[in-house]
């Protein structure tokens, strides 16, 4: 360099600083950036690296946190290292490490919001009960509850770093959040329920349940509304806080079915055929499969027959396979009681008649009457 031009660069003045001065700290920063996210860079090659080996969970939520970096803020911190080596004078000096604090608390957030939204997303999905992963409503809340959290930290530090009294900001954002809560409370009501059903799970995505008169399997939890798809085809969409007020009715975690069925038989059934009857109905459910018999017994003698009741567990919580056993039992019961003589007993009552009132009747061609006395000694009225 010339030393004529020496002297241009020292003693030329730019806002009160010199030409040598400004050249120097646009180096400084121009060098910073480049070791900056070279550094960035190199780190997260060997992250990556390691997240490649199995079950390198830490490593996958430490290479998608690099990747967050903010190049706009690398730049920043770059920019503040050239002006630390400005000739500043001490106002401007504390003014460049309240920016300093305020980069740094930024990039630290962004850092931290994904670690938050990966370590969450990760808890949620391997504990979710379902084989295709959704997120629930707790997983939701839980997420955008920290976020929240973490920024109104962050934007607190950076406020009281530049000097802002954050007292008196608390203290109206605290009011305010009163104010905002008694005017939306039905909505925070479906939250909190929501939150309620994703921590106590009374039911999940995929469940058929029965809710007061309405049944469906569900297929979706969302923050304020519960969304079921009816056996008829229809979606029905329910307030969360009014799903928890009521009882539910979950067929999904249903393991096994125990089944009551009663049958009737008359009452002119020999004692013979009344023996055999438990029996038979014994034989004919243990010979179906996903079945285990309980009991089957001649309960009592009711007003028009004779009345048994039977007792067994369907072993699959289906309900089409419990009907198919059953109609498999009905069947065989038919056939094999036909087969010893006993038929199913009909709803029928005998009424006994002591007498009828006399009915005259005029023979034709004589003046004389023919009283007559009509009385059956009993009748069977089917109803």
């Amino acid at each position: 360099m010339d030393s004529n031009a020496l002297p241009f660069f020292t003693d030329t003045h730019l806002l009160g600083i010199s030409i040598a001065n400004w050249l120097l700290a646009l180096g400084v920063m121009t060098v910073s950036f480049i070791i900056a996210r070279a550094s960035v860079a190199f780190l997260f090659r060997n992250v990556q690296t390691r997240a490649q080996k199995p079950d390198a969970h830490v490593s996958h939520i430490a290479v998608e946190v690099l990747s967050s970096t903010s190049n706009t803020l690398l730049l920043l911190a770059s920019i503040l290292i050239g002006v630390g080596v400005l000739d500043l004078p001490e106002r401007w000096l504390g003014r460049v490490s309240s920016l300093w604090f305020v980069v740094a608390a930024l990039q630290l957030g962004l850092w931290a919001n994904r670690a938050i939204a990966l370590t969450l997303l990760h808890y949620f999905a391997r504990h979710s009960h379902s084989e295709i992963h959704q997120k629930s409503a707790l997983a939701t809340l839980s997420l955008w509850g920290a976020k929240v959290f973490l920024w109104a930290v962050v934007l607190l530090a950076m406020l009281s770093n530049l000097g802002v009294n954050i007292t008196a900001f608390v203290a109206s954002l605290g009011v305010g959040g009163i104010a905002v809560a008694l005017a939306v409370q039905n909505i925070l009501g479906d939250l909190f329920a929501s939150l309620s059903i994703a921590v106590d799970k009374p039911f999940e995505v995929g469940d058929f349940i029965v809710v007061g008169t309405l049944a469906g399997t569900v297929e979706h939890v969302g923050l304020k509304t519960t969304r079921i798809r009816s056996l008829s085809g229809e979606q029905i969409v329910m307030a969360n806080a009014q799903m928890i007020n009521v009882t539910i009715q979950n067929y999904k975690r249903l393991q096994e079915r125990r089944i009551v069925f009663e049958f009737a038989l008359p009452h002119d059934c020999s004692l013979d055929q009344i023996k055999q009857v438990p029996g038979i109905v014994e034989r004919i459910i243990k010979a179906q499969e996903k079945t285990r018999f309980d009991r089957s017994h001649f309960r009592g003698f009711g007003e028009s027959a004779l009345e048994f009741e039977t007792v067994y567990i369907v072993l699959d919580p289906s309900y089409n396979v419990y009907m198919d056993v059953q109609q498999a039992i009905n069947l065989g019961m038919m056939e094999a009681f036909a087969k010893i003589g006993v038929r199913f007993a009909l709803p029928a009552r005998t009424v006994h008649v002591a007498s009828l009132p006399e009915v005259s009747e005029r023979l034709p061609g004589k003046n004389t009457d023919r009283t007559s006395m009509r009385a059956e000694p009993s009748y069977r009225a089917q109803h």
